[in-house]
């Protein structure tokens, strides 16, 4: 019999092959994944100096307002976060419960942990992640008496009819060297890979796809527009080396070298997406899929960064509340002690105005003869204008106290020399005048040094201000254990506070303490 569409049988199997075409065509989903990584509990926007088509970028409340613009526009979205959400004034000074806060107020479907996370003791991150409404991962921290996770190893979040399996994991060189080891005693580390190729193994016949929420990679550089700067990017290594290795994981999402990629990319050999976004909320990382839900055959349409241009976004009223509330609970941080005549801003492998400002305002409050302050521990930039106490206790947000060492000349030079060897970006200096040739080789490098205009002496002794922590040798500064400790004052936060206080209005200084010969030759064409 000829099968028409006229005929029942013939109606009947074409309605079938079209419901069956029908279905599986609804199989093929779109999904958007939205993700950040390192916002450090930037609050406001930043000065964008650096590019001429952003006046200002950043700023928690305007990232919030361009995540719901976004999220709006996409049928089916899940918004994610590699760590570091803690840090700063305001989270130190709730302990991290702002934090948490502030991602419920986002809407985030799941973070995982950063070193920052840790600051305050693994204790206190202990009892205060119960506040989050999402799964708070990280599946290769555990305790040290027993093989048991300190958070959630992996969670599966489900949303139209689509199932994704998130496992989240910190890198071993950012456990173990940016964490001091008071605040994770107690705890230890597994290989990061291992773990995340155990737990995929686990749950991947339960989903649809597989994305990894890693915080490794190299130590970031503390610089705002590193984005720009190729010389201080610290790429994303760890990552990319995990994507090679592991099967059936479809996304990394990376975190922790602050490193970012304008687009996602695709490792050669596994398929797997890579994506970073620079971090301190600056973009918004945005990648496109299209999921196979009956094959686990998932591909990338679209992966982009979105700038999150403070000036032309609302200020989002639920987070920009949480953020008033905290400081309205601690109204000295809003005091205003000084005004700045221009923008302070980070250079991590140069001499910063910013790291000049406080090498000087050190110097002075340690009546010594030098100060010094590493790149690294200088953590966020001044925008021109009225400073505020919050503002500068994040720009130096830890707890060490201003120490006073006394070194000779030749201790200095070991000094020098280890700064040019840039451990924790260039050392930033008050009190001296250098030339160096950055492209000699290591302890070789420093050419002349003065002492507020003297040639250095080998035999001459010389009191150095910097942070405890620098003082007792860490950071490598083993030079300073050499020395004697001349006294232990407020801490190095206070000791600013003050110092802003004292000035009130500022000039931000000149650059020009530390020369480097090789750049000043190339810049000049030689």
């Amino acid at each position: 019999m000829k099968l028409t569409s006229n005929t029942p049988l013939a109606a009947g199997l074409l309605f079938t092959l079209a419901t069956l075409s029908g279905q599986a065509q609804a199989e093929i989903k779109e999904i958007t994944l939205l993700h950040t990584n390192d916002i450090e509990s930037v609050y406001e926007p930043v000065d964008a100096f650096w590019n001429d088509n952003i006046e200002r970028i950043g700023g928690i409340p305007y990232l919030a307002s361009l995540i719901k613009q976004v999220q709006a526009k996409e049928p089916t979205s899940f918004l994610m976060d590699a760590g570091d959400i803690f840090t700063g004034s305001l989270a130190k000074k709730t302990q991290g419960k702002l934090s948490f806060d502030l991602y419920n107020a986002m809407g985030y479907d799941v973070i995982t942990l950063g070193n920052h996370e840790f600051e305050y003791g693994w204790e206190t991150l202990r009892d205060t992640m119960p506040r989050a409404s999402y799964p708070v991962l990280n599946a290769n921290i555990v305790y040290e008496n027993g093989d048991v996770p300190f958070a959630q190893p992996y969670t599966i979040l489900e949303r139209d009819g689509v199932r994704i399996g998130v496992i989240g994991v910190m890198g071993v060189d950012a456990f173990y060297n940016t964490m001091w080891k008071g605040n994770r005693k107690g705890l230890t580390i597994k290989d990061p890979t291992e773990t995340v190729q155990y737990w995929a193994d686990k749950i991947r016949d339960d989903v649809d796809m597989i994305v990894v929420l890693t915080h490794q990679n190299k130590t970031a550089p503390m610089q705002t527009d590193k984005e720009a700067d190729d010389e201080v990017q610290r790429g994303f290594d760890e990552d990319y080396a995990m994507a090679g290795k592991l099967k059936g994981v479809d996304v990394i999402f990376g975190g922790h070298s602050d490193h970012g990629l304008w687009q996602p990319v695709v490792h050669p050999d596994t398929g797997t997406v890579i994506g970073l976004t620079f971090g301190q909320g600056k973009y918004l990382g945005y990648t496109k899929f299209s999921v196979d839900t009956d094959k686990h055959d998932v591909k990338l349409l679209e992966g982009k960064l979105i700038p999150v241009e403070s000036n032309k976004l609302p200020r989002d009223q639920k987070t920009g509340a949480l953020i008033d509330h905290a400081r309205a609970a601690y109204p000295q941080l809003a005091q205003e002690i000084a005004t700045i005549d221009a923008t302070a801003y980070r250079r991590y492998y140069r001499e910063s105005n910013i790291g000049n400002l406080i090498a000087d305002i050190m110097k002075d409050a340690g009546q010594a003869d030098i100060a010094m302050i590493s790149s690294g521990s200088i953590r966020a930039d001044l925008n021109k204008g009225p400073v505020t106490m919050e503002k500068v206790m994040d720009v130096f947000p830890f707890t060490d106290k201003l120490s006073v060492v006394s070194i000779n000349g030749v201790q200095l030079k070991e000094l020098m020399e280890y700064s040019y060897t840039l451990p924790y970006g260039l050392a930033q200096f008050a009190g001296i005048q250098s030339t160096y040739d950055s492209t000699r080789p290591e302890g070789k490098r420093l050419i002349s040094l003065k002492v507020n205009g003297e040639p250095v002496k080998t035999d001459k002794m010389y009191r150095v201000a910097t942070y405890s922590y620098a003082a007792s040798g860490g950071d490598g500064y083993h030079m300073f254990a050499k020395g004697q400790l001349e006294s232990e004052g407020k801490s190095v936060t206070q000791v600013l506070i003050d110092g802003f206080k004292q000035r009130q209005k500022l000039n931000v200084p000149e650059i020009g303490r530390q020369t480097d010969v090789s750049r000043e030759l190339a810049a000049a064409g030689q």
